[in-house]
């Protein structure tokens, strides 16, 4: 891939960087106090912006004065929503450039006399448009990458919101803020990968991309549907990859499963119901001996697409109900358990049923 494409990922992060330089209400950003920013973000200079209301005399309409965001506060906000873009935006290309772009790839060569020898070949490529498919059977990994794509899409849209919060956003803003950044850099990825031999331009990936960007900045911005769903993601070493000694996650496919949990706890009528709020009705998908290849042991791992149903456990529940019950407010270890468990789901803690497809 030429090194030029690099430049894409910046190119398509500039729409959110303008997003620093505007004024608060460009953004509907609501006057937020030093005191609230302080205590969800701890950040040691908070922005001293108060609502200051002056008591009517009589039956005369209430006064509202608000103080603006001081130039300084405004200015280290810039930089951190710039930091956060660039930094972000660097560090995927900076990862995709040595993990996935800048590398040789093997072929199968056929030759004029009708042998096939294995060539290996630079990764570069002018751009090109693949077509992968979706879930269908003979799709390089039976879909679990376009499930992955899904992923990490939606889980970027979702921490990026808590980070833009930290720059000083309310969480309206961050949530739209952090949606717009993850879907420009996914899709700078997607253009670099197009200048690949092994990828190509994929409108599929491009697609689950920007859903998953729109599942999370929909359950950000809808705080009651966020206590409801879940999507998440769980991860048992595939008989596949310790077969063939690899120890990768991300390309572990036959080891992946995602899945989508309706939360009991999320319901009025069952937040407080015993036993039935730790549990949870999971819907998920996976597939099976695509990746890793197991070559020449294919036999023994023959190719699945399974569907999942059934009950997983609501571990972050059960954990403030036992290990962090005596907690009067949420300790750093807590919000951090709860924050991972918001994403993955342990191995053991799901009773699912498999279809195969």
């Amino acid at each position: 891939m030429p090194r030029l494409s690099l430049l894409f990922v910046a190119l398509a992060a500039l729409p959110c960087y303008a997003a620093a330089d505007v004024q608060p209400d460009a953004f509907n950003l609501q006057p937020f106090s030093s005191s609230a920013l302080l205590a969800n973000t701890s950040i040691a200079a908070a922005a001293d912006a108060v609502m200051e209301t002056e008591e009517p005399a009589s039956n005369d309409m209430v006064t509202v004065t608000t103080t603006p965001i001081s130039e300084v506060d405004l200015a280290e906000r810039q930089f951190r929503t710039r930091l956060l873009i660039g930094g972000f935006a660097a560090t995927v290309a900076t990862y995709g450039f040595f993990a996935w772009w800048n590398k040789d790839v093997e072929r199968h060569v056929l030759h004029p006399d009708g042998t096939v020898t294995t060539e290996t070949f630079s990764n570069r490529s002018s751009f090109r448009v693949s077509n992968e498919g979706w879930f269908e059977e003979d799709s390089p990994n039976g879909g679990a990458d376009k499930l992955g794509h899904f992923y990490s899409s939606y889980a970027s849209a979702r921490l990026m919101t808590r980070a833009f919060e930290w720059a000083g956003y309310d969480h309206v803003s961050a949530a739209k803020i952090a949606g717009w950044t993850s879907a420009a850099v996914m899709f700078g990825v997607e253009v670099m990968d197009g200048f690949t031999l092994e990828y190509g331009f994929s409108k599929e990936d491009l697609v689950m991309n920007l859903a998953g960007v729109g599942l999370g900045s929909l359950l950000e911005l809808r705080p009651d549907l966020d206590e409801k769903f879940d999507m998440r993601f769980m991860y048992w070493q595939s008989d596949d990859a310790e077969l063939l000694g690899e120890n990768d996650p991300v390309s572990d496919y036959s080891g992946q499963t995602y899945l989508f949990v309706t939360k009991a706890s999320g319901f009025d009528g069952l937040r407080e119901t015993p036993i039935l709020r730790y549990l949870e009705f999971a819907v998920g998908y996976g597939s099976r001996g695509y990746q890793p290849n197991p070559g020449q042991f294919a036999e023994q791992f023959p190719k699945e697409r399974n569907l999942y149903v059934g009950l997983s456990l609501n571990l972050s529940e059960i954990l403030n109900d036992t290990l962090f019950r005596n907690n009067t407010t949420p300790s750093t270890t807590q919000k951090i358990t709860n924050g991972a468990l918001e994403y993955l789901q342990m191995p053991g803690t799901a009773l699912l049923y498999e279809h195969h497809l």
